[in-house]
């Protein structure tokens, strides 16, 4: 009696977790939070999605819509462990749902095909009837040349009573497409779970010239990396004369035991990857406080064709080569700009139009003063034909990047490949089978056809009357 009573649970155990319903709810409940998850920002400050919220559901809800996603879980949902149950959830509903049904379909593979009557041909959803004046020894290797033209080889044949039967069956296996997919299905899960238990994703802002050890989560939290990672040079591409980026890039070295062991230049979708860590480059800026004491990196060309290259800072002065002439430089704009009265002023604090003022003397004695702007070489041009290129001012902007570490991707990438097996076995491989009687009905064979599919029937159909069409036409042209 106990025994029959835990059979009992054990079975009722296993039908819940085998139910279609639960399979659906499940999924629904995934889909549900995952789109909640991707409209709040994950991991953010509470002010942006405060703010996200305020649009939703408006201001007065706002905050209070905040306290109560915030309670359930959803800043950080991914990492949450009721969303984590659900996906162990939706992978047990998964197998034991293939468990379930795997038997069945592989003793349907398994399974030979075997002759079959006239009646039970005519019950077949697919079923043709097509008479020809000849006997069935001469109809037969035409009706197995015809097969053969449409792909149905491998056939079987038998002699009957009153003639012959050809049987055959195509793509038994493509029954398992489904378990295949069943299968990268738990395979992108058991990858999405490695990348939210055991990967991060942080940020990390180095100015020109800085090393760092360590990210910062988006809450704040610092990340050890296990190397130092170094910003050498940062620099921005624009659009013509707008203030559109183009493209902004990074060089980066990694420094590992004292050594660099990687440098990489990177841009937007072009990361820089180590011991699995992807650094991405997603944003920059510039470091106000650090104006008076980057770098500035000056061109010379004296109007002999001499050129130097200078390393400057703020109030330091140069002599440009075979002259007498020599600069100071006074002072820098990351952002240039030129009013209506020609007073300059610098219009924004990004390095849109670096700028540096420069003050020439010739014998010591003062001949002008004027502004060099980077994105405008020609205003380096000098009166004497000298030219000066204000080639970067190193050590005032910083690299925004983008860190995260996803030790499961690999592992949903074999996923997706499986996936992509599974579904293409599921959608265009079908189980076919077919039969084909030859019956002698006086002078005359009298041919049934009979076909199944699991899928895809209409094809099969379209197969068959290729078939009738190539014999009519064979018997026709004897």
């Amino acid at each position: 009696m106990e025994k029959e009573n835990n059979k009992k649970l054990t079975d009722k155990i296993w039908n819940f977790f085998a139910s279609i319903k639960l399979a659906i709810t499940v999924f629904a409940l995934i889909a549900l939070t995952s789109i909640i998850g991707t409209i709040i920002e994950q991991r953010a400050d509470p002010e942006k999605n405060i703010q996200i919220l305020s649009k939703l559901f408006g201001e007065s809800l706002g905050p209070t819509m905040f306290s109560i996603f915030d309670k359930l879980g959803f800043m950080d949902m991914y990492h949450s462990w009721w969303f984590t149950a659900l996906l162990i959830l939706f992978s047990v509903n998964l197998i034991i749902c293939s468990l379930e049904r795997l038997p069945k379909t592989l003793k349907i593979i398994k399974d030979p095909i075997a002759p079959v009557s006239d009646e039970q041909i005519k019950n077949f959803l697919i079923n043709k009837e097509v008479i020809l004046k000849a006997k069935p020894d001469k109809i037969k290797d035409k009706v197995a040349l015809a097969m053969s033209s449409v792909g149905f080889k491998n056939f079987q044949e038998i002699k009957e009573d009153k003639g012959y039967q050809l049987f055959l069956q195509k793509g038994r296996y493509g029954r398992l497409g489904v378990y295949v997919t069943h299968f990268s299905i738990l395979i992108i899960l058991i990858g999405a779970i490695l990348g939210m238990r055991f990967g991060f994703n942080g940020y990390l802002n180095i100015p020109e010239g800085v090393v760092s050890n360590i990210a910062f989560s988006t809450n704040g939290k610092e990340i050890p990396l296990g190397f130092e990672i170094r910003c050498d040079n940062f620099d921005v591409e624009f659009y013509g004369a707008s203030d559109m980026p183009k493209e902004y890039r990074s060089w980066l070295s990694i420094i590992k035991d004292g050594q660099i062991v990687v440098q990489k230049s990177i841009v937007v979708n072009n990361p820089l990857v180590y011991k699995g860590i992807t650094f991405y480059q997603s944003s920059y800026g510039f470091i106000p406080e650090n104006a008076g004491r980057g770098i500035l990196l000056l061109g010379i060309t004296s109007r002999e064709g001499k050129t130097s290259e200078f390393q400057l800072r703020l109030g330091d002065t140069f002599h440009i080569p075979g002259s007498t002439i020599s600069g100071k430089i006074l002072d820098f704009s990351p952002a240039l700009k030129v009013d209506e009265h020609g007073h300059a002023f610098t219009y924004t604090n990004q390095m849109n139009n670096p700028a540096v003022l420069i003050a020439f003397f010739d014998s010591d004695k003062h001949k002008y003063t004027g502004w060099i702007l980077r994105r405008y070489p020609e205003t380096g041009q000098l009166p004497e034909g000298h030219r000066i290129v204000f080639k970067d001012y190193w050590g005032v902007e910083y690299t925004g990047l983008q860190v995260r570490k996803d030790p499961g991707v690999w592992v949903v990438y074999l996923g997706c490949i499986a996936m992509s097996i599974g579904l293409f076995i599921a959608f265009f491989i079908s189980h076919r089978k077919v039969w084909i009687k030859i019956i002698e009905d006086k002078n005359n064979s009298k041919i049934l056809i009979g076909a199944l599919a699991n899928k895809n029937r209409v094809t099969l159909e379209k197969k068959i009357d290729k078939l009738i069409s190539i014999l009519r036409k064979n018997h026709e042209g004897r």
